[in-house]
Formats: C-alpha cells, structure tokens, sequence
C-alpha cells in the first residue's frame, strides 16, 4: 500500500512535476498574471517575472501559455536549458514556434522570414507572444541584443512581438549586459515566497485535487512547515510529501507537529534563512510559529 491510498488520495498531492490541475492562484500569483496579460494585450513588448528558486515560475509561465487561446494569439514557450544557448538558436526556435515553415539557414533571411510571419499573425488580428522560461540563462551581451532586435519588429504604431522573461533576481544582471533592452522593460512583477495564511491554503487546495476528504495535517503543524520551507511552494511541496509518507510508515492519521520537525531534519531544513523571499512576515505569524517552537521543546 502507498501513502496515497493509505490517506484516502488518488494522486500524489506535493508532486513538484508540472501539474495545472495543481496551479494555485494565490494572491500574488494572480497579480502577476494579471499584469503580464496587460503587457502581451497591450503589446507593451517586454515584460518580466523575477522570483527566488522554487516560487512558482515555471507554473506561472505554463498557466500563462494555457491562457492564452488559438484564436487571439499565436504564443509559444521556450525553456532556456542552460547557458550555452546562442542567438542563431534562440531566432531560429522562435521562428519555428511562430509558424515560420522552412526557416533559412542565414540570420538575415530568417529574419526577413520571421518579419512576414508576424504581419500575417497580425493581419490575422492575432498577437504574437514568446514566452522564456529560466532566462537567467541568457548570460551574454549577444542573446540580450538578439531580444531587443526582435522588439524592434515593428509597423507604425504597433509592436509585433510580446516576449515575457521569468527567471532568477539574476535576470536583471542579464538585462543590464544591454542597457537599451533593459530600459525597454514595460512590466516587472517580483514573486516572493507565501505568507503563513497563504502557505495553509495552499496546502488545503492541493489536498483537495488530490482526493483528500479532510486535512491531514493538524493545525499546529502548518506554522513548522512554512518556517521549514520559508514559504517556498517547492519546499512546501517537498516537505508535505515527505511528511505524508513518513506518517503513513507511522500509521499515524494524520501529520503533527514532531513529525514535520523531524522530516524537516531529516531534508536538512533547520539551518534555512527564515522567509528568504519574504523578509517582513506578519507578526501574528511570528507570533503562532514561535508558540509551536515552544511546544514543540516541550515535547522533546
């Protein structure tokens, strides 16, 4: 028997697979979408979505792309899968993605090709959108020239091309390599990680895709899991499966408080910078985690 059946789920509820049917519209999530449609609607041209490891980037960018519908645009995602990545690549990538058939060897033809591409997008009353996954990887003067080449495709009075970086805080070192590109940036929106009361919903959703039919963790213990993971979504993630299995070895009913500080221990989270992302928590929720820190000592 997994855990999963042992607590009543039909899936995994902290996979960190991609998973939409998992995507968690937090408050600031929803900001963030809400403003980088803006920018692709508006055909602002640049926009940008900064957040720590394990924030929910990659999600975002996905559930993005998921909304953005056939009929209104033509969009693709490229996913920049490390740092060797050259400018010949990325064009020819996003020629292909746009529906340039046959795309030309030569930079210059390719781009002529591409050009067409956009104004048949655009005649089409489309809006061609590019979306970059882990653009702190675009390390190079180069790569950063090659985008602000690409946001000058363009007809009087309108853009053709809407690109839309996520990456690390270190994407902003990224754009300074092209001072001009980076003063074309239109929309930045920073990610940070989950508040205590967000960091609670976040778990009760998961929990109900999942299958769950009541919370399996008690309520003392979701104060130790946000300090353990420093409200990050991944870290959360990580540290509910783990604590799921381990109460399930356990034959426990559900998640307490010792558990969640053991497993914590165990994935080497006790030394972690508390609310990395998030430097000024709610008192109330310094409040309630130092309360179980001290009931916890008291336990063991």
């Amino acid at each position: 028997m997994s855990y999963t059946e042992y607590f009543g789920l039909n899936r995994e509820a902290f996979s960190n697979a991609p998973d939409a049917r998992f995507y968690f519209n937090s408050e600031q999530h929803s900001q963030a979408l809400l403003r980088l449609m803006y920018a692709v609607d508006s055909n602002k041209g640049l926009a940008v979505c900064i957040g720590g490891v394990g924030t929910g980037k990659t999600t975002l960018a996905r559930k993005m792309l998921d909304g953005l519908d056939e009929q209104h645009y033509e969009s693709s995602l490229l996913v920049m899968v490390h740092s060797g990545i050259t400018a010949d690549w990325i064009l020819t990538r996003i020629a292909m993605q746009l529906g340039v058939e046959d795309p030309a060897q030569d930079r210059l033809p390719l781009l002529s090709q591409l050009y067409e591409r956009l104004l048949a997008i655009d005649a089409a009353g489309k809006r061609a959108v590019v979306l970059i996954d882990e653009a702190q990887m675009l390390q190079t003067q180069e790569l950063m020239e090659e985008f602000r080449g690409l946001l000058n495709l363009e007809i009087p009075g309108k853009k053709l091309l809407n690109i839309v970086f996520f990456g690390l805080p270190e994407v902003e070192e990224c754009l300074r390599l092209d001072e001009p590109l980076s003063q074309r940036v239109a929309i930045k929106y920073h990610l940070k990680s989950l508040s205590l009361s967000t960091t609670r919903s976040y778990i009760q959703h998961r929990l109900q895709v999942a299958g769950a039919s009541h919370m399996l963790f008690q309520s003392e213990a979701i104060p130790m899991i946000h300090r353990y993971s420093g409200g990050v979504p991944r870290l959360i993630n990580t540290l509910c499966d783990n604590c799921l299995f381990e109460a399930f070895m356990l034959k426990q009913a559900d998640v307490d408080l010792k558990t969640v500080h053991n497993v914590a221990g165990d994935l080497g989270l006790f030394n972690r910078p508390r609310f990395a992302e998030n430097p000024e928590p709610e008192q109330d929720d310094l409040d309630e985690i130092e309360s179980m820190l001290d009931r916890l000592e008291q336990q063991i």
